[in-house]
């Protein structure tokens, strides 16, 4: 079975991700990211705003509108409510993102089987697939801009120029911008060119100035459009977005210099493999391709360090950090599966045990608890076949740690992801709280206005603009019958301004699908409701 799956590395990847993401993929919530996103193309379609985008019918200029647009496309195809599709051209991107790491990896010669391992760990680090639900247009930014890498270290490999892929690199290049501005150029390929012009030698590099340059300036021409044209047709609410934006950097979750330096935690279930893979004095007589591995150690490095300089920090600015990690994880990996035999060392032994052990006792533990939450007795079917099947890999992978077979317990991993989310998702759906409740077809019938807004997830939840107002201006709203939201108690706000209105309140909105140990964030999906009739 596994020469099959490494016969086929490509395949392998989409399948894998196919598996992992697209059985269940509406299952997870909506998330802050995720619905501003999803309001922005949802109004796209439904209000033409196309170059002009808009989040409850305010302008939305913060990031380029290319994600959204096409998010809005795989809307019109899927319909607006289909959160799988919505979804979507984001698993579409990290299939893509999983490929390009085997693909990267080839053309750095590296052998076929480490390059698909390389491709495995791309889309099974967690932040990488985190950020498809957290913040869906990263991955966009971050996937156009490896591509562009990718051609351009084939282009920096060959001894002449070809303009088709010049132009190709441009047009990949503009594209990440076009989905984040810059954040991918300066997080991704600013410590790929240092890396690469320190360890690699590029190929004819006078005949290539010209060609680099035309490249930028098609990038940045590309890249550069919208906001040029958003900036001309609505300047002033352009530039009041720009300085908000700008204040952020220096005022809004500033983290000191240190705080990037656990970044290898984010990779999830390689944290210990890709910390090791760090470790330069240990691995470098390890590894089966130095100058590579040189590479990959100093781009994810660089980029660590270029990302600690911006004073602005937040856990998720960091995968395009794992996507050389992952590669440079590839190396210890691919140490462990053709020594782990004949390693006699306990200080080399003991952290493969401990890491693919551990990972083995989760498996199992998982699959055990099931059988002791009360939500899943009517999800018999699924809780079985996932107990089953998580067990099983579990069992298996700590029998193949037993034989010290390295390249059974990697691919078992995924075999444990895979039957995990397969089987598994399904029981999420019984995790709804008592208290979870939303928008009605009586909702639906009546005007709804909110007072000094509430979260996008629950405009989301809605499916249509909800007018905001503030204390001052609430006498303006003039309907016989009318609905209010608000963050809190608004009883007396309503009385002192609708005097001659008789107002009922109605069950608060709650979208908290599982009780909220975060107080804030429980608060943000909830939202009293009034109802208000004229005497």
């Amino acid at each position: 079975m596994i020469a099959l799956l490494e016969k086929r590395p490509i395949l392998t990847i989409v399948l894998l991700v196919s598996i992992l993401l697209l059985p269940h993929l509406e299952v997870p919530k909506i998330t802050i990211m995720e619905s501003r996103n999803f309001i922005t193309a949802r109004e796209m379609v439904t209000d033409g705003n196309w170059l002009l985008p808009t989040m409850n019918g305010e302008p939305r200029y913060q990031k380029p509108p290319l994600p959204t647009w096409i998010t809005a496309i795989f809307a019109m195809i899927f319909g607006m409510k289909s959160i799988w599709g919505l979804r979507l051209p984001s698993v579409l991107m990290l299939m893509l993102l999983g490929v390009l790491g085997y693909m990267l990896s080839r053309k750095l010669k590296l052998p076929k089987n480490q390059s698909l391992q390389n491709g495995l760990i791309t889309i099974t680090s967690l932040y990488i697939v985190a950020i498809i639900f957290e913040a869906p247009w990263d991955i966009y930014a971050h996937g156009f801009m490896l591509l562009g890498i990718y051609l351009l270290v084939q282009f920096f490999q060959s001894t002449r120029i070809n303009w088709g892929i010049v132009f190709f690199i441009a047009l990949c290049m503009g594209c990440s911008m076009m989905s984040k501005g810059p954040v991918s150029l300066y997080a991704l390929f600013l410590p790929f060119i240092i890396s690469y012009g320190c360890i690699f030698k590029i190929n004819e590099l006078k005949k290539k100035i010209v060609p680099c340059i035309v490249i930028m300036i098609i990038a940045f021409g590309i890249g550069v459009w919208w906001y040029a044209y958003t900036r001309s047709v609505d300047p002033i609410a352009f530039e009041g977005i720009t300085v908000r934006e700008t204040q952020k950097w220096t005022s809004y979750n500033v983290r000191p210099f240190y705080y990037y330096w656990s970044f290898f935690i984010q990779s999830g279930v390689w944290t210990i493999p890709a910390f090791i893979g760090l470790l330069y004095p240990y691995l470098k007589t390890r590894v089966s391709n130095l100058k590579v591995y040189k590479f990959t150690l100093l781009w994810a490095l660089v980029a660590v360090i270029l990302l600690s300089i911006i004073p602005e920090k937040k856990s998720r600015y960091l995968m395009p950090v794992l996507i050389p990690l992952a590669l440079n994880t590839g190396f210890y990996i691919e140490y462990v599966i053709k020594k782990f035999k004949t390693l006699k060392d306990v200080r080399e032994t003991i952290p493969i045990y401990f890491n693919f052990g551990l990972i083995a006792l989760l498996f199992i533990g998982l699959g055990i608890t099931l059988l002791f939450i009360n939500q899943f007795q009517n999800k018999l079917f699924w809780v079985v076949t996932t107990l089953v099947s998580m067990v099983f890999s579990g069992v298996l992978m700590v029998l193949k740690l037993r034989k010290k077979n390295g390249k059974a317990v990697f691919y078992i991993l995924f075999l444990g992801f895979c039957v995990g989310t397969l089987f598994g998702a399904p029981l999420k759906k019984n995790l709804i709280t008592e208290n979870y409740n939303t928008f009605s077809e009586e909702h639906m019938s009546l005007p709804i206005y909110s007072l000094e807004g509430v979260s996008t997830e629950v405009i989301w939840a809605y499916g249509k603009k909800i007018p905001q107002y503030k204390k001052e201006n609430l006498s303006e709203i003039s309907e016989v019958t009318f609905l209010l939201l608000g963050h809190h108690s608004l009883l007396q706000e309503i009385e002192e301004k609708f005097p001659n209105y008789t107002i009922l309140e109605m069950p608060s909105i709650d979208l908290n699908p599982v009780t909220q140990e975060d107080e804030w964030y429980r608060k943000r999906l909830m939202s009293t409701l009034y109802k208000l009739q004229r005497k």
